[in-house]
């Protein structure tokens, strides 16, 4: 979850289909055979729901019934094993032959829901018992949860007990380093990775305020692959070969702001992580690119346009709906370009562009004076998407229909993108719209977080190495 306040009301229609606003461009070569991958029947059993859902990802506005209460308290005080046997998460294989793979790594991503964040927005919790946002019990829950999926490298937004982390994940091997977010707020990113598998070569954090992006942060590292280890240890980097050549690759973690209506800072701030991004994998001989967070941003957005085609005319977008998050108003005022001498050019018509962008509002998003087409220069994909699943839990495109669950909103906002020198084995699917509506709302007596954990298996397709 992210920035709770100034929180909208969902649309009128919650089945308008974004897909009419943005249809995902032809992209040549290996990618069109992936995109073509994610429509296939998955190799591996995977959760099923009787109840077909709507297949959008969508902000939707859930009734806070008495009935739903008692059936939330009932299942606060039960002994809870029918409920972990429902609520399963179950790994889905790629379609694709990957066993000649060697080196494969597991990552984690997970906005745990701040403790304060929590408590100051008591409303989107309205059918979850108070006790199930305790931290005490959250962290047990996280802390077990993360241990079933043998991950190497962990993740996290929304962390305002790093400590407490730090102490639970160490005594499994883990090392963490944490960014805080400037301003007021108290939460932040951490990352952390399999001691015995990964060593830090490179590490950098990214405060957004001082590019006049707001207060969220996002963090990079440089990890590279210990090849001292023995076979019994490298579980989650799943196998290791006898080479001595290094894996490296960088890892990137980010916590996009909320606001729906400031696309242009959301845009900025994912445009600015994955130019740096791009700038560390070239400084360390072109090595492979992670980047996991919570985007703020559904899969029919054109933020995630922006990521998966590598370009965006920003132009042709509402600065209040880069993310998805809102309608575009039928009757919004539509301002054209009348570019005349620049004596002549007033503040009333500095909004010069298709959907009422001012300059600044340009400059923030772009980084640069009068730009309007983006690039950046990672070919990244999807993991979720290139793996199939089923239709109670993957949208068209194959991202998972919800990624976040409370009393106001059920929706995708988290991610896990690589680029193409990592292909996606596997990946741990969400749980269907239909058995996580059965909980009335996130946290619940099985999940520690409003939001579900993304967790993938990633293989070095050519191997990863550099000299």
């Amino acid at each position: 979850m992210a920035r709770r306040n100034d929180r909208l009301p969902p649309p009128e229609n919650p089945n308008t289909d974004y897909r009419l606003k943005w249809r995902r461009p032809h992209r040549s070569g290996p990618s069109d055979a992936h995109f073509k991958r994610r429509r296939l029947a998955p190799k591996s059993e995977t959760s099923t729901g009787t109840h077909k859902p709507h297949r959008l990802n969508r902000f939707q506005a859930f009734s806070s019934s008495s009935q739903n209460r008692r059936k939330k308290r009932r299942v606060g005080k039960s002994g809870g094993s029918s409920s972990r046997g429902a609520c399963s998460r179950r790994w889905v294989f790629s379609s694709a032959d990957c066993s000649n793979y060697n080196d494969k790594v597991t990552i984690v991503s997970y906005n745990i829901l701040g403790v304060e964040n929590a408590l100051k927005h008591l409303d989107l919790y309205a059918n979850t018992p108070r006790s199930f946002l305790e931290w005490e019990r959250r962290k047990r829950l996280i802390f077990e949860e993360i241990n079933t999926y043998n991950a190497s490298v962990l993740c996290f937004q929304e962390v305002d007990h790093f400590n407490d982390l730090d102490n639970l994940f160490q005594n499994n091997g883990f090392k963490g380093v944490y960014k805080a977010r400037t301003g007021d707020a108290h939460d932040g990113c951490a990352l952390f990775w399999k001691d015995k598998l990964f060593t830090l070569l490179h590490q950098e954090d990214i405060e957004f305020q001082r590019f006049g992006l707001r207060n969220n942060v996002a963090q990079l590292c440089v990890l590279e692959a210990r090849n001292d280890k023995p076979e019994s240890e490298t579980s989650g980097l799943t196998t290791v070969t006898s080479s001595t050549q290094r894996k490296r690759f960088v890892i990137g973690n980010i916590h996009v702001l909320f606001n729906p209506n400031r696309g242009d800072i959301k845009l900025g701030q994912v445009r600015l992580l994955l130019d740096k991004a791009y700038k560390l994998s070239e400084e360390w001989g072109s090595i492979p690119v992670i980047i996991a967070g919570d985007l703020n941003s559904l899969p029919q957005s054109a933020i995630y346009e922006f990521l998966a085609s590598s370009k965006l005319d920003i132009q042709l977008h509402n600065r209040k709906n880069m993310s998805g998050q809102l309608e575009i108003q039928s009757n919004s005022r539509v301002f054209r370009s009348q570019i005349g001498c620049e004596a002549s050019i007033s503040i009333s018509r500095s909004r010069q562009f298709l959907h009422g962008w001012t300059m600044e509002e340009l400059n923030l998003a772009a980084g640069a004076i009068g730009v309007t087409n983006l690039q950046h220069h990672l070919n990244l994909r999807s993991a979720y998407s290139g793996v199939p699943g089923n239709h109670g839990t993957r949208d068209d495109i194959g991202e998972p229909l919800a990624t976040s669950y409370h009393s106001k909103f059920m929706g995708t906002v988290d991610y896990i993108w690589h680029s193409e020198e990592l292909t996606p084995v596997r990946v741990l699917e969400t749980l269907p719209i239909d058995i996580l509506r059965r909980t009335g709302g996130l946290p619940s007596e099985q999940w520690g977080s409003d939001h579900l954990a993304l967790v993938c298996e990633l293989a070095f397709a050519n191997n990863g190495t550099v000299s």
